[in-house]
């Protein structure tokens, strides 16, 4: 698969089979976080994995009660250093290269911006002076989502400055 059409063809799930993902994929996948982009190669994040369907469980209520939080193969905690510059970016850089990865595996993502981050760093012993700015499920999607309108590009961007369209 393409780059493009990774991108347009990315979906976020919320439906997953009951399915664990094999640890040489599970890999694959994590590298190429890894290798993402760093502001001046600080690398100042890192990422808890959890499979266990215990933790899974606890997750739900702590993730806006998201019940498809429960049935992910995968759920990932973006843990950042807050003395890091940019070390937040990075992170969402780092889980945009997996997302993309994941796709191409024939894996669906869900970025989860719906949590309680001091809940989440209590029930995985995340130090106090870390932050936790995302998470994100992953799994075997049991859907197949159409794609969401989009605002023309028109809408969004402007052209040199401010306020003069792009045409």
């Amino acid at each position: 698969m393409d780059v493009k059409t990774a991108i347009q063809s990315r979906r976020s799930i919320r439906k997953y089979e009951n399915k664990q993902i094999p640890r040489e994929v599970l890999e694959d996948l994590l590298e190429s976080a890894r290798i993402a982009p760093s502001a001046n190669n600080a690398q100042g994040w890192y990422m808890i994995a959890i499979t266990d369907k215990d933790t899974l469980t606890k997750l739900v209520p702590i993730s806006g009660h998201q019940k498809f939080v429960g049935e992910c193969s995968l759920y990932l905690v973006g843990v950042t250093e807050p003395s890091v510059y940019y070390s937040a970016i990075d992170m969402t850089i780092a889980l945009d290269h997996l997302s993309l990865r994941a796709l191409e595996l024939e894996l669906g993502t869900c970025w989860i911006g719906d949590f309680e981050s001091d809940k989440v760093k209590q029930l995985l012993g995340i130090p106090a002076e870390r932050d936790v700015p995302i998470c994100m499920t992953v799994g075997f999607p049991a859907q197949n989502p159409a794609a969401r309108k989009r605002k023309p590009l028109s809408q969004l961007l402007h052209k040199e400055k401010w306020g003069t369209p792009w045409s």
